[in-house]
């Protein structure tokens, strides 16, 4: 049978499209499948789903897979799975970039990655027959395992959370927040592939476990992460994280500022609008919460909907962004407690804090 050597990436892909993960997409898009999803956000099924899934190869490569009914695929030297390759197709990249990340600026991390690829994109379903095991996967669990998971424990109203961040103040406050309504809350940091200066895995697990081993209930948190790349696509990400946690098992989703966005690409709340666009079609409650930040004068974490003081005593505002947090580790100093608690700052020592390069 004909081989295909995958990347580390494009293994993912297959594993995840193969666990269930991006349903109700099970393979890798077609021709139609793909400009359907750029320019309308949705599967020709009339199924949401708000960014590509693609196989980008060499020109060569697409070449030799064409017309074979099916194509062994392999990573790092070992058959992995399997390609019925329907489709191969081409687009403007330029184009779709601004559909997809809001512009065609090669700055842009995520319309980097996407115009950098091999050249022409091949359709088609995977099956996946072993999976690799890499240095974080015991850290991971699939969508059956979690839904298992959440079933066992009688949980019936699951709240995910998607971060690619060390845990701060802000970000527990809208745990915590969430946690009083539902019965658990999945944390699921994502891992994979992201650019130059974003934490480390090993930095985003030792801060986590930091803090759920020391101040969560260990009976309403589940933690796991999710091995995919970073698209950095603003709202449209926002979309498809929930749709993944939604196969995850979760119920509801938070959405807080600016998710998955990157520079100032997007607006604050720009995906609580596009999440609106969707409501009741995604089969999970999309939780959209305001920004959180520290008030001297409330003396605590607050938002906009709680405290006044950000319009009427701005100096008494600290917003908490993990940007900020980045820039104060990488200078060498230490966050203040009401940023992000000491207990994680301490479990950060000697660990590995920031990617150095941007991923291949």
């Amino acid at each position: 049978m004909t081989e295909l050597h995958l990347t580390k990436n494009q293994y993912l892909e297959v594993e995840k499209l193969s666990l269930g993960a991006f349903a109700p997409l099970s393979g890798f898009m077609n021709e139609e499948q793909f400009h359907n999803v750029v320019d309308d956000m949705r599967l020709p099924t009339g199924d949401p789903f708000p960014l590509p899934v693609v196989l980008d190869l060499a020109p060569d490569d697409a070449e030799r897979i064409a017309g074979r009914p099916s194509v062994a695929l392999v990573y790092e030297g070992e058959e992995i799975g399997t390609l019925n390759p329907e489709s191969r197709f081409t687009c403007d990249r330029a184009a779709a970039s601004r559909k997809i990340f809001g512009t065609d600026d090669s700055n842009h991390p995520g319309v980097n990655y996407f115009c950098g690829g091999g050249g022409v994109f091949v359709g088609g379903a995977v099956s996946l027959t072993r999976r690799v095991q890499f240095e974080f996967s015991e850290e991971e669990r699939s969508p059956a395992e979690t839904r298992a998971l959440f079933a066992s424990r009688g949980w019936k109203r699951i709240v995910g959370f998607q971060t690619r961040n060390v845990p701060h103040r802000a970000h527990e406050y809208l745990q915590r927040v969430a946690l009083e309504t539902v019965d658990g809350l999945f944390v699921q940091p994502l891992v994979g592939r992201k650019k130059k200066g974003d934490y480390t895995p090993e930095a985003i697990l030792a801060g986590y476990r930091a803090l759920i081993d020391s101040f969560y209930q260990p009976d309403r948190v589940v933690f796991g992460i999710l091995s995919t790349w970073m698209r950095y696509a603003g709202p449209r990400e926002a979309v498809f994280h929930a749709i993944i946690r939604r196969n995850y098992g979760c119920t509801h989703f938070i959405v807080g500022r600016d998710h998955a966005g990157v520079g100032d690409y997007y607006g604050k709340y720009d995906a609580h609008e596009l999440t609106k666009c969707f409501d009741g079609e995604l089969g999970i409650e999309v939780v959209r919460l305001k920004g959180p930040y520290y008030c001297r004068a409330c003396d605590g974490i607050v938002t906009e909907q709680t405290c006044p003081h950000e319009e009427t005593m701005p100096d008494a505002v600290t917003h908490i962004s993990g940007t900020d947090i980045r820039a104060m580790l990488v200078g060498g100093r230490v966050p203040e407690p009401h940023l992000i608690r000491p207990e994680i700052i301490a479990a950060l020592d000697g660990v590995p804090l920031f990617v150095e390069e941007d991923d291949a």
